[in-house]
């Protein structure tokens, strides 16, 4: 009968001890898994230029923030419309950009063939470098030039963007020319025609010299902008590793579509971190001998499972951030003067 007790009392303290063993190393994958997984993060983001906030819709400046690498969603609202004050025309979005093209003589080669064509070309054709000019001839510059008017100010969210995010917004739409706006000195040599303002007398059948101007928008629309917090602004990324420095793409995009290589941080990190703990505590308790279960001996498991967790985390964020080491080096060390203390007294 003792005999079978104490086989049994033996195979109550093995079992005791694996499940010790596999709870210690729960706590330890748990912590390795939460703060490896910080630092992929922090290290993939680094290559972008900094830290990343995923803000989504509406997110808006704040203490703190400055540098950081933000993900920002919605439709940007322009508040001071780009304007071309030769032409009088203004569109309420980011940017307006005036075409001009001239009716001209441009070369055709076939091979061996080489003949000449008269069509609207946006930039002045130097005819001197056909292989026949005679006849040919065209106009040396253009009387007005083509030219890009960006708005005074587009907000997303509560940040202004800057002109380079600007110059990335999406799309393309064409702007219908407002006759009514034209100076009176164009007025008389401009007239509509379709999305164009020409100074062809008969539009259909435009001749050597004629000149159209047309105007192109970039629609205002749902956009994600992935770039750095300047003050209340959004800017490029001055330390981006690809140079680059910021995304912007059409519609509400994931911090994912954005920065693809950016693994995502893990969640409930201080959830995870306490979890470790209380499994590096209770793992530690089992491990110790039956007679030493008490008040005393929970003090001393949670200071062997805080010198255990804090050395495997401090070991993790050497060299990458000397305040998190620090910190989890101190978690560790207290761990350590509460595990001697308690030894020091059962022994006494």
């Amino acid at each position: 009968m003792d005999g079978r007790q104490g086989r049994s009392t033996d195979m109550q303290q093995w079992l005791r001890r694996i499940l010790g063993a596999l709870l210690l190393l729960g706590a330890v994958g748990l912590v390795a898994m939460t703060e490896q997984g910080i630092l992929d993060h922090r290290h993939a983001a680094d290559r972008h230029g900094g830290q990343i906030l995923d803000l989504g819709a509406g997110g808006g400046p704040e203490p703190g923030q400055h540098g950081y690498l933000v993900r920002v969603s919605g439709t940007p609202r322009v508040v001071e419309s780009p304007y071309d004050p030769e032409f009088g025309q203004r569109a309420p979005s980011p940017v307006l950009i005036r075409h001009v093209e001239m009716f001209q003589w441009h070369e055709v080669r076939l091979g061996n063939d080489v003949h000449y064509e008269l069509d609207w070309v946006d930039r002045p054709v130097d005819a001197s470098r056909f292989e026949h000019p005679f006849g040919h001839t065209n106009p040396e510059r253009f009387p007005v030039q083509g030219k890009q008017f960006d708005a005074g100010q587009v907000r997303l969210g509560g940040y202004a963007l800057s002109p380079t995010l600007l110059h990335a917004l999406p799309g393309s739409d064409t702007l219908t020319p407002d006759l009514k706006s034209l100076p009176t000195n164009l007025a008389a040599s401009f007239a509509a025609y379709g999305n164009y303002l020409t100074t062809s007398a008969r539009p259909e059948q435009p001749r050597l010299g004629d000149l159209r101007v047309s105007w192109e928008i970039v629609p205002v629309q749902e956009v994600t902008v992935f770039a750095q917090i300047d003050g209340d602004r959004l800017v490029p990324a001055v330390h981006a590793a690809d140079g680059k420095g910021y995304d912007v793409q059409s519609g509400d995009r994931s911090l994912v579509d954005v920065a693809p290589d950016v693994p995502t941080s893990p969640s409930f990190i201080w959830l995870r971190r306490i979890a470790a703990l209380l499994l590096g505590t209770f793992g530690a308790l089992l491990l110790l001998p039956e007679r030493s279960h008490g008040g005393h001996a929970l003090i001393l498991a949670a200071g062997a499972g805080a010198l255990l967790i804090g050395a495997v985390a401090c070991v993790l964020w050497l060299g990458t951030d000397l305040a998190a080491g620090a910190a989890w080096f101190a978690l560790a060390l207290a761990g350590l003067a509460v595990t001697v203390w308690r030894i020091r007294m059962a022994v006494e």
